[in-house]
């Protein structure tokens, strides 16, 4: 599993919905604006737009507020958000990117550098460990879309190079490139998916005990509740029984 994907799954045992909840629509509504401002509003006309919207409805944003959204990109007075990428090394060792739409580089910059040195890491320069990771596309399927062997021949009729099946998802991975064709291919066969987008993957993983599992966590905690911050990716891998024991 990866570092971020069990982070995920701790926040969500703990109980933060609401807090979450709130904080991503946020996200995701600046991702929306920015897509809109980029291309096209209309999501036909523009592809990384209708990633936004259909990854916003995955999440039940409500269609006012994703149409709020677009509007805003539309009515020329919205922000000028930048995209930017941060990179370092979170305590022991491991690997963390950090993607941001921000409209101060300063601000977010700083925080993002706070972060890491607070955690025990070290903020780098961009490309410092970026080579650890591949930029890939991930669609993810509830589980109640089909079995694993459904899915997997689906993934391989449409062009997918992996797919991993757990209790309550199906990842499927595809070449950066192959996102849209593979995506369109898996939306006839299976339905729409809960979440199209790229990604991070580690090639390598650095393997951490409790104390800095915890440790990384935070800090992946802290970046995440950036509003400038919209995702986090580390290549840490921790056991079994010690995820057990932050889950619980």
């Amino acid at each position: 599993m990866a570092g971020h994907s069990q982070f995920k799954n701790i926040m969500h045992r703990k109980g933060r919905q609401d807090a979450v909840r709130s904080k991503m629509f946020s996200k995701l509504a600046r991702e929306i604006t920015v897509a809109a401002k980029m291309g096209a509003p209309d999501p036909a006309m523009n592809p990384r737009l209708r990633l936004a919207i259909q990854n916003a409805k995955a999440q039940s944003m409500p269609k006012d507020n994703i149409q709020r959204a677009i509007n805003k990109a539309a009515g020329g007075d919205s922000e000028n958000y930048e995209e930017v990428r941060y990179e370092g090394y979170g305590p022991g060792g491991v690997a963390v990117i950090v993607e941001a739409l921000t409209d101060n580089r300063n601000r977010t910059a700083s925080s993002v550098r706070a972060a890491f040195t607070k955690s025990g890491g070290a903020l780098g320069e961009t490309g410092s460990v970026g080579f650890m990771f591949s930029r890939v596309g991930e669609i993810i399927y509830p589980a109640s879309a089909g079995d694993a062997d459904a899915i997997m021949e689906a993934a391989i009729m449409a062009g997918a190079d992996d797919v991993t099946s757990g209790e309550e998802e199906h990842v499927i991975l595809c070449a950066f490139e192959d996102i849209g064709e593979v995506s369109g291919a898996l939306e006839e066969a299976l339905g729409e998916a809960q979440s199209v987008k790229a990604v991070w993957k580690p090639q390598t993983s650095a393997p951490v005990d409790e104390d800095k599992a915890q440790s990384v966590l935070k800090l992946i905690a802290t970046l995440d509740d950036d509003d400038d911050v919209q995702n986090v990716y580390a290549n840490f891998e921790v056991s079994d029984e010690v995820m057990a024991k932050l889950s619980a």
